[in-house]
């Protein structure tokens, strides 16, 4: 490959203007703190931060894993029964209509309200908090993978029903494939969505000292800042890392594209 193939490959990247965005974010509040002189415990600068992070990632990592130790498995649980219950949905009309209601009141009620109620009913162990996460992940999965399976295209659907397809074929050669993108698109939300949820569940209370959000809390009741903010700063880490495997994912899993966005 020539080395312009190389440049317009890199100039064509798209990342480029969120990644300009974040710079000069920093830049723009490292600045100011130091213009102002702002006091470290107050409000520390993006290089303080990461300094700390650096120094202190041991620990750091080890309240992360705990962290992940909820989100994953709750994350993974929410997408069987979501893409189950789709399915079960899509193919019974009754379910949907008993089902639908129930899928929108759910997020109806806060998680920062019903988090406590689990605990109380079922202790502060792990599943709670397992239960928090699945909830939270639950509904955009379900409701992607069901937008995908209706949308099929229908001339093709009634071609494939005169050839005498049956419903099983027409399922996992129409419906199941034109879902996938929307599947992803569900899949992606969700998976920042379980860090949020596994933090919340962490916040309502746990046997164990191990966590994200009781690193943050035991750095914030010690004005402690710059700690503070290196797991604002992991949390963030993670779901953005969650949300990039699964885009990398559906890159790996969709090859095809509809007509009009293929490249010319």
């Amino acid at each position: 490959m020539t080395g312009n193939g190389r440049k317009s490959r890199i100039g064509a990247w798209k990342g480029w203007p969120p990644l300009i965005a974040v710079i000069l974010l920093l830049a723009v509040w490292q600045g100011a703190v130091t213009a102002f002189r702002v006091e470290k415990w107050l409000l520390p600068g993006p290089v303080d931060v990461f300094r700390e992070a650096a120094v202190n990632f041991p620990r750091l990592w080890m309240h992360t894993k705990a962290t992940l130790m909820i989100c994953l498995p709750g994350f993974a649980a929410s997408v069987i029964g979501a893409a189950g219950l789709a399915l079960l949905m899509h193919r019974f009309g009754w379910l949907k209509r008993a089902f639908a209601p129930l899928l929108v009141m759910s997020q109806n009620v806060p998680t920062i309200i019903l988090a406590p109620l689990l605990a109380a009913w079922f202790g502060y162990g792990l599943f709670p908090k397992l239960v928090v996460v699945f909830l939270v992940c639950f509904f955009p999965i379900c409701v992607s993978m069901l937008d995908g399976l209706k949308d099929a295209d229908p001339a093709m659907k009634n071609y494939m029903r005169m050839i005498g397809a049956s419903r099983g074929q027409l399922l996992f050669k129409l419906e199941l494939p034109h879902a996938l993108p929307f599947l992803f698109s569900g899949l992606k939300i969700s998976a920042t969505y379980s860090v949020l949820g596994a933090v919340i569940a962490e916040w309502v209370g746990s046997t164990k000292r191990e966590g994200l959000m009781l690193f943050l809390n035991m750095t914030l009741s010690a004005f402690d800042l710059d700690r503070a903010l290196t797991a604002i700063l992991m949390i963030v880490a993670v779901s953005l890392a969650f949300y990039g495997l699964i885009g990398l994912i559906e890159r790996l899993v969709i090859r095809w594209k509809p007509a009009g966005e293929e490249k010319t």
